[in-house]
């Protein structure tokens, strides 16, 4: 994909914010000023909780003040999706779900890197995906950006489970419709058919929030299996905890694919890829340090 930096008359006053709701928890503000920091540049990068019933005029107010670009997280993927549909990158396009915004030439734009972040997080934590069975938990935004990264890594089978099975079903069929030849490797369905042994079980649900994982009744870990939850907290998730008492030899929570993903948007917005090894390192050591 062809990016480029957003122009602005003053790029000391750059404004940037991750939006959401709830969004107070939040550290993109702390990622993107230490990747501002890393690399010799100037920005202001906030927090923005729109309210659930008017996200469009949030964004749109937000860019006719000046801002330069926006993170996009819970539960506003889809419809950030929907905002920037004539400005869709390819990735955006198939996934159904953006998670970076900027305006470029007066249109604005929406790409995904949510997929970029979490294979290169899986990279780090060892992980060749490669004729792997992988289950995938949720079918919202989170979801959506993850399942084509993963299918294009080889993997053996990729099964999506939802609370709401319809949900699940959809994005089955739109990513089918949008890369068939993954449809022997593509399967979905309800929380009750994650049977089975799993090499990989990643959690895309918000349900770490609220600390409680999904109930997953009979999915198994297999051997040297990992579970990963794409949320993240001061100590295990929930999802982790479970995962850990129902076997999994490794456990992780979503920090590395959150600054991935950063920073392929920070790219996206400045021009220029940061280095995540440090700033993840960081931010590590302050979520322990808050514990």
């Amino acid at each position: 994909m062809t990016t480029h930096a957003p122009s602005t008359p003053n790029p000391s006053l750059r404004k940037f914010a991750v939006i959401g709701n709830p969004v107070a928890h939040s550290r993109s503000p702390f990622i993107h000023q230490a990747f501002a920091a890393q690399t010799g540049m100037s920005l202001v990068y906030d927090r923005l909780c729109a309210p659930l019933d008017n996200f469009a005029g949030t964004v749109k107010h937000f860019f006719a003040d000046g801002g330069v670009g926006l993170n996009v997280t819970v539960p506003f993927k889809e419809q950030a999706w929907q905002t920037a549909q004539d400005g869709l990158s390819e990735r955006a396009r198939v996934a159904g779900a953006v998670n970076t915004l900027w305006m470029q030439d007066g249109q604005l734009k929406g790409c995904n890197t949510d997929g970029i972040g979490l294979l290169n997080d899986l990279e780090r934590q060892g992980q060749n995906l490669a004729g792997k069975r992988i289950l995938l938990v949720g079918a919202g935004g989170a979801a959506k950006g993850v399942v084509l990264p993963l299918l294009e890594t080889g993997c053996a089978r990729l099964h999506v489970v939802n609370r709401t099975v319809e949900k699940a079903t959809a994005l089955q069929t739109a990513m089918t419709d949008a890369a068939p030849r993954y449809t022997a490797s593509l399967s979905a369905g309800g929380l009750d058919s994650a049977e089975g042994h799993w090499d990989i079980i990643i959690n895309a649900t918000s349900s770490s929030i609220d600390d409680k994982a999904p109930a997953l009744k009979g999915a198994h870990f297999a051997p040297n299996a990992l579970g990963y939850d794409m949320f993240y907290a001061t100590r295990p998730t929930a999802f982790m905890r479970w995962a850990k008492d129902a076997g999994a030899a490794q456990v992780c929570d979503g920090l590395g694919m959150l600054v991935g993903q950063a920073a392929v948007s920070f790219q996206i917005w400045n021009g220029v890829l940061p280095d995540v090894a440090p700033v993840l390192a960081a931010l590590r050591a302050q979520l322990h340090a808050a514990q």
